[in-house]
């Protein structure tokens, strides 16, 4: 066995691994109750996707695939940002659209 040989043996045993590992996130961003869970899965699901992108482009010694996972994480992790501004409260002991903020009593009122 030839070195590049090795390499791709590795290469594909790594992209294998991070197919079941999405799939496992997969299923436990359908199945978790809580947002921040989902939120977290997501997060993880765009770190493996990139690490994947990364991971071909060495197999298939390419190199442009390193700039698609660089804007890709970029991407990613603006959208982790907004999701996790809209959905994450930054008080979990308050209630979205309660009858207090609606009244002017709120926490800042």
């Amino acid at each position: 066995m030839t070195i590049e040989q090795a390499y791709q043996t590795l290469y594909t045993a790594a992209l294998l691994v991070i197919a079941v590992l999405l799939a496992v996130m997969l299923v436990r961003c359908a199945r978790e109750p809580g947002i921040t869970d989902r939120v977290l899965s997501i997060n993880m699901i765009g770190t493996l996707v990139t690490a994947g992108i990364v991971i071909l482009s060495q197999l298939l010694q390419e190199g442009f695939l390193v700039d698609v996972a660089l804007i890709y994480t970029m991407i990613s992790f603006v959208s982790i940002l907004i999701l996790a501004r809209v959905y994450v409260p930054e008080d979990p002991e308050r209630r979205p659209f309660s009858r207090k903020d609606e009244e002017g009593e709120g926490k800042n009122g």
